[in-house]
């Protein structure tokens, strides 16, 4: 009779270390088959040297690397996730399954079919807590409803963290109770795939950086952020280890970031519909230019504006952008160029190193004003002023747009203060549709 082994699926938890799923996988008295699956649903969107992609395959090497000194490595396959399963039980006695919940509504689907198949099976299937503190339906109004806003959602998220403990699971203790497997790794080549020139931006998580945070993150020609969106988006660092660097910091700015990222999780997660779909329905009846020459050139950051093209050149280059920055180029899109929000959410999805459909959405229906705890819908950024404010001496503007004083620079694309206008004017024809 076969032994009975239990899978560990990775997903966007890759890392060995305070891995919830993966302790719990370690502690079943079963020996361990870790795995991840590239999934063709997800692969065939996404450009044939698209950084992320090589950013995952990177990672399970160097995990798989390090597991294998304990005798197990990672298994890494390419295909439909269920025709893997099928693969995997063909050869071993599955006796469960464990793995770590994710909230976006294509995983929420996927998992909802993998656990009928184990059912079926007759496998136990485990799902864990552990890229949130706080899962989308943990923090709401004494109603059960969503909150709709930050600020409440916040206090509510503080107040209930304070009855919670931020345990350490040491996964990593545990990585002798693998089963005995040589690493599997499918090249990326054979998913179609080349390396990307692109490389991810080290985690920058030195305690004065997060007790600086509040005075420094608003300048993008300051080394100052953390840089950990894209390592929480793949789970290669554990949100519970930030937390807790974060509560140790006097100024919780830092800390507040992080609850906001789960304040986006928990509105995608009670209004999966806004992926497409404004959530004031008055954006949806705006009448969008959606100029394809004006979009190109806000693509390739030679609108004109300087802090605006700076920002999207940089994130062409690095797949990173300055959060103060993205703020303006996504209110320069939506309200100087009356694009739609949902264009420039494509965008950044196709080329940020962080991406992370929840945030992307929130954040875009945020600075367009189309969304809940929206920024209004009247505040238009003067790209102007935000470089007086935030890149007084021009150091962001000029690594990124060195000829932003030459002749070859092009005139702005458009004039703020009859795009300002043109935006407010639109945006009251569709609510007089609604009246």
């Amino acid at each position: 009779m076969r032994e009975s082994i239990a899978l560990f699926w990775f997903r966007r938890d890759l890392r060995l270390e305070d891995n919830h799923g993966l302790f719990r996988a370690l502690s079943s008295g079963k020996r361990v088959m870790p795995i991840f699956i590239f999934d063709p649903c997800i692969l065939d969107e996404l450009p044939k040297d698209d950084h992320r992609v090589s950013f995952i395959w990177e990672q399970l090497k160097r995990m798989s690397a390090q597991w294998l000194e304990k005798g197990t490595g990672i298994q890494v396959y390419y295909g439909a996730v269920e025709t893997v399963f099928e693969q995997i039980s063909s050869i071993y006695s599955i006796g469960e399954i464990h793995t770590n919940r994710d909230y976006e509504p294509y995983a929420r689907q996927r998992d909802e079919k993998i656990a009928r198949w184990a059912e079926a099976k007759g496998i136990a299937f485990h799902t864990h807590q552990d890229q949130v503190i706080f899962e989308p339906h943990q923090v709401v109004k004494s109603d059960g409803t969503p909150y709709l806003v930050y600020t409440p959602f916040s206090k509510a998220w503080l107040s209930k963290r304070e009855q919670t403990t931020l345990e350490v699971y040491p996964s990593e203790e545990n990585l002798h109770q693998g089963l005995a497997l040589k690493e599997q790794m499918v090249d990326l080549a054979q998913m179609g795939f080349k390396p990307s020139i692109i490389q991810a931006p080290h985690a920058l998580t030195e305690d004065q950086r997060i007790a600086d945070y509040a005075q420094t993150r608003n300048f993008p020609f300051l080394n100052a952020t953390t840089k950990v969106g894209v390592h929480l988006r793949f789970g290669t660092i554990s949100v519970r280890s930030l937390v807790r660097k974060a509560l140790v910091s006097e100024e919780n700015t830092y800390l507040k970031e992080l609850i906001w990222r789960e304040f986006m999780m928990m509105l995608l997660w009670h209004f999966p519909h806004t992926v497409q779909n404004s959530y004031k329905p008055v954006f949806d009846r705006i009448a969008w230019r959606n100029n394809q020459e004006e979009f190109t050139a806000w693509c390739q950051g030679k609108t004109g504006y300087p802090l605006v093209d700076a920002g999207m050149r940089e994130l062409n280059a690095t797949g990173f952008m300055h959060n103060r920055v993205r703020m303006l180029v996504g209110s320069f899109l939506v309200k100087h160029l009356l694009i739609d929000w949902r264009w420039g959410e494509a965008y950044f999805a196709q080329k940020l190193f962080d991406f992370e459909l929840s945030s992307n959405v929130g954040n875009w229906q945020w600075v367009a004003g189309s969304g809940i705890d929206a920024a209004p819908y009247f505040r238009i950024f003067n790209p102007e002023e935000q470089i007086k404010k935030f890149d007084q001496d021009h150091k962001y503007i000029r690594r990124w747009v060195p000829e932003y004083q030459e002749f070859t620079y092009p005139k702005p694309i458009v004039d703020h203060k009859m795009a300002r206008e043109r935006f407010l004017q639109a945006h009251k024809a569709a609510a007089s549709i609604l009246n």
